[in-house]
Formats: C-alpha cells, structure tokens, sequence
C-alpha cells in the first residue's frame, strides 16, 4: 500500500467520524433564530381550532429530534413556502435517520406531555441546542 492510498483511508475515516457526530448546531441555532425573530410565523396555540397553526410538541426528554421532525414537518405543511422551516425539516429528519447527533437520543416516536405555540416549540429547539453547543 503507497502513501497516498493509506492517507485517503486515513481522511475517509476522519471524514465519516465527524459526519457520524453532525448536529449542525450552530446552523440550527441561526435558523432557529431567524424564525424566532419573524413574526409571521408567530401565532396562538388552540387545542380546539383547527387553524393552520395548531399546536406543536414540546419533547419529553431523549424524544426531542423525533418531536422537533414532527413540529417541523407541521409547519412546513401549513406555513406558504418558507426556505428556513424547509432546512429545518430536512437537517432533523436526516439527524434522526442517520443517527447524525449522538448527543440527541434517536427514538422515532414523539413523546411530550405538552403542546406549544411556535415560538415555544421554536424556543425548545434552540435551548436544546444550545445545551449541545456547551
């Protein structure tokens, strides 16, 4: 085996072990904000309407990526093309396909005791994220 073809298996390794630990935190935490900070996809929680805007999740601890890929998908479907829920949606959906952040517990189904507005769920994402960026 020559140099170059063990410093290409050394690299794919290095690669694949960090690819194995994205959490895309710091994107997350930029686009969380940037949602946070646009007042139109603020609106009330009502457990009995139902608006586009109903209530979304609040994860019971180790169920957070399956319930921020629930609340996501939510918003993508009842919110008129918006870029940044869009990302959202796909970087949890692939976090909890490929077991992407180890940090987060990869259990498929949402569990939570409570329900939210926007700006609550949108708020549990970023302090969930926040606590892994530490």
């Amino acid at each position: 085996m020559n140099a170059s073809m063990l410093s290409y298996i050394l690299l794919s390794c290095l690669l694949l072990s960090v690819q194995a630990e994205y959490c895309g935190v710091r994107e997350i935490i930029r686009y969380t904000q940037l949602l946070l900070d646009d007042s139109s996809v603020s609106c009330p929680c009502r457990q009995t309407a139902a608006s586009s805007c109903s209530c979304l999740p609040i994860p019971e601890s180790g169920h957070e990526l399956a319930c921020f890929v629930d609340g996501t998908k939510h918003l993508k479907e009842n919110t008129p093309s918006n870029p940044v829920i869009e990302r959202l949606y796909w970087t949890f959906q692939a976090q909890l396909d490929r077991s992407l952040c180890k940090r987060l517990a990869h259990d498929d189904q949402c569990q939570y005791e409570t329900k939210g507005n926007v700006k609550e769920f949108l708020k549990k994402i970023l302090t969930t994220y926040q606590e892994i960026e530490k």
